[in-house]
């Protein structure tokens, strides 16, 4: 991520400007204070409202700027403190639904000794936020410019408790590695110094090695991108202008062809220490932008400056996963104005349309060209309304424009009629977690959404709950018309009576379906069908 000490408190102190500048930006702008209506919950609808983009301050702000943050299974905002690393917040939505009137308060702290920056992180299957690694760990009282911690840690919400995490055998050093789900729920890593790569199995929290036969090079300043077929893409850095896409059923990569253009920038010449020995010294292979598989089965994939130090004018390029140009690449727009989007993020919007963080700048990707949608306001998670979250020392929602298209929604196939408060229900369907991971950054901060969450709405008050998902049946894209589920918890204080179900994956949700909250227990419990 960082190739110099000078790039190193550059990065630090532009954070910082960023965020205040964006402030400035949208407090200024007279943003409306209209409550945010939730796509899905009309008794017709099936995408999300039409508004038009705007940026909006959120009424209560954080009491320290957040410097990352994932999306919980209940509909709630994890984030890490900037300022102490050990330190998080959980941020929810008031009771309407609306997340620019949410509330925030401390959460756990991690572990003493590990306050990590750009490590690998995931939200596993069963609800559970996975962290491990860290290109800095600000309680390592090391006396390297580099720590590459192999510290680790996993954050159970329902126990609000972090346990530590091992890392895999013999991984001295993992830093800010690559990672991804996989369809079946392991967590794949990469090793930032090798070709090695690991996978996590969520039930019993141990690493195990898989083989890394065929990589070009090592896992360095690598984005992962998880495909339709359940395969991981990357674009090479070290080894650019080479693609890779990793087999998890063969344990074998291969390449997948070149961008065509230039992606990652010129790696550094300056060795930065991170360890005693003489060869623990990491020269950067370079930066390169983040990547996302959109609707159409296309991947767009950014890239960082051409230039040093990542500055000058990044390219993109398109990898098909499916028609007549399925499995090759085609070069994509330039970025304008000389911008680029090294080491940054982008994220599907549910029109299809990607934004992308660069440089300060909001550019919107609409499958053909960019276009300038405002000022970026901090590190972003995409939101279950399909708003997007902007968290800094000022935490600002932003709404797109557009609205997906009814085939991409969810769809459910059977559901509880009636449920009960603080009980646990199974609920099936097709295309519970989207289409893309939706989520995406250059290398680390892995923050994807590709999850299911179910909202319930009461009839009469209007209140809104977000009931706890968990154990899903795939962690897979675009699954189609597979047999998927997941199992929710219908929170204990909900209000009872006639409401609507909708469950929604990456911003986009389900057709809603009728049901009864009844205050009292059902042992027999009957599954709906829904046609």
């Amino acid at each position: 991520m960082i190739r110099s000490a000078k790039d190193c408190a550059f990065r630090f102190s532009t954070y910082l400007t960023l965020i205040a500048t964006a402030a400035t930006i949208v407090g200024a702008a007279g943003c409306s204070s209209d409550r945010p209506l939730l796509p899905g919950d009309g008794p017709e609808t099936t995408t999300t409202a039409r508004y038009a983009p705007r940026l909006l301050l959120i009424k209560n702000q954080p009491p320290v700027a957040m410097e990352i943050a994932f999306l919980m299974t209940d509909g709630s905002v994890v984030a890490e403190s900037y300022d102490t690393e050990r330190r998080w917040y959980r941020y929810a939505p008031d009771g309407h639904g609306d997340y620019s009137d949410g509330t925030w308060m401390r959460i756990a702290s991690l572990q003493r000794g590990y306050a990590p920056y750009a490590y690998a992180s995931q939200v596993l299957a069963d609800g559970r936020l996975v962290i491990i690694g860290g290109e800095y760990n600000r309680e390592a009282r090391s006396k390297y410019p580099l720590q590459l911690t192999n510290r680790g840690a996993v954050y159970d919400p329902a126990a609000n408790h972090w346990t530590p995490l091992e890392h895999p055998h013999g991984w001295g050093w993992i830093g800010d590695s690559p990672s991804s789900l996989l369809p079946d729920g392991r967590m794949l890593i990469g090793q930032k110094l090798t070709e090695r790569d690991a996978a996590l199995d969520p039930a019993t929290l141990k690493w195990t090695p898989v083989s890394d036969t065929g990589k070009a090079d090592y896992n360095a300043e690598e984005g992962w991108t998880l495909l339709p077929d359940g395969t991981i893409l990357t674009a090479d850095v070290k080894d650019a202008t080479n693609s890779e896409i990793y087999n998890p059923a063969t344990g074998k990569w291969k390449s997948a062809g070149s961008t065509i253009v230039q992606l990652a920038s010129i790696g550094g010449e300056q060795c930065l220490r991170y360890g005693p020995k003489k060869k623990d010294c990491y020269n950067g292979a370079g930066e390169i932008g983040p990547a996302i598989l959109r609707p159409d089965g296309t991947v767009f994939y950014t890239g960082a400056g051409t230039g040093v130090s990542d500055y000058g004018t990044g390219n993109t390029a398109v990898y098909h996963t499916r028609g007549r140009l399925a499995g090759k690449w085609t070069v994509g727009p330039e970025f304008p104005s000389g911008l680029n989007a090294s080491d940054t993020y982008a994220i599907l919007e549910p029109s299809s349309n990607v934004l992308v963080f660069a440089r300060g700048t909001l550019l919107e990707f609409d499958g053909t060209q960019f276009k300038n949608v405002g000022q970026a306001a901090g590190p972003p998670i995409l939101l279950p309304t399909g708003q997007v979250l902007m968290l800094g020392a000022s935490v600002v929602l932003y709404t797109p424009s557009g609205s997906p298209q009814a085939a991409w929604a969810p769809h459910i196939k059977t559901c509880p009629s009636t449920i009960r408060p603080g009980m646990t229900y199974k609920i099936t369907g097709t295309q519970f977690n989207g289409l893309s991971q939706a989520m995406s950054f250059g290398d680390e901060f892995q923050n994807s959404t590709n999850y299911p969450l179910v909202r319930i709405t009461n009839a009469a008050s209007g209140h809104v709950y977000y009931a706890r998902t968990h154990d899903h049946s795939t962690m897979g894209v675009a699954t189609g018309s597979k047999l998927v589920w997941t199992y929710f918890d219908v929170p204990k204080a909900i209000d009872t009576g006639k409401s609507t179900l909708v469950v929604i994956a990456n911003g986009i949700a389900s057709k809603p379906i009728t049901l009864s909250v009844s205050g009292n227990f059902i042992s027999n419990r009957r599954t709906k069908s829904i046609r």
